[in-house]
């Protein structure tokens, strides 16, 4: 199996997209590529382009969020690495087959009509991963 393609994004927990944008797009002079509502996450996302990869805010839309869960433990800030690959759902079953602990077995819905699954920190030394399957291109 190949190795990723590139960094897809990486991901940043915040508070409140409204409050954080500003920093991104005015004093770092990043592009906000756009907004959406990831429902399976419980997140607002905002995708900031740097290069031809991105920064993906997350703002959580409940308490029941995996992105509120982290915050409650560790605060804003970093929170995965994205990988961007060509089949997500095959890597997925290798690593499975190789013994490594995953988070989703079976990709799931992501933002920007991705199919993406995570692997468990404990499978990168406290590192969370996401692998990300994008639409291919017509």
């Amino acid at each position: 199996m190949s190795a990723p393609k590139k960094i897809a994004h990486i991901g940043i927990a915040v508070k409140s997209l409204d409050k954080t944008l500003p920093f991104y797009t005015e004093q770092l002079g990043l592009e906000l590529v756009g907004t959406e509502i990831v429902e399976s996450e419980q997140v607002q996302v905002a995708f900031l382009k740097i290069g031809e990869s991105h920064i993906e805010l997350l703002e959580p839309l409940s308490d029941e969020s995996p992105i509120a869960k982290f915050m409650e433990k560790r605060g804003e800030g970093i929170h995965h690495i994205a990988f961007d690959v060509d089949d997500v759902t095959a890597r997925l079953a290798t690593l499975k087959e190789q013994g490594v602990p995953l988070i989703h077995e079976i990709p799931k819905a992501g933002a920007h009509d991705a199919l993406i699954g995570f692997l468990h920190p404990k499978a990168a030394n406290g590192v969370l991963y996401e692998l990300c399957q994008y639409p291919k291109e017509s």
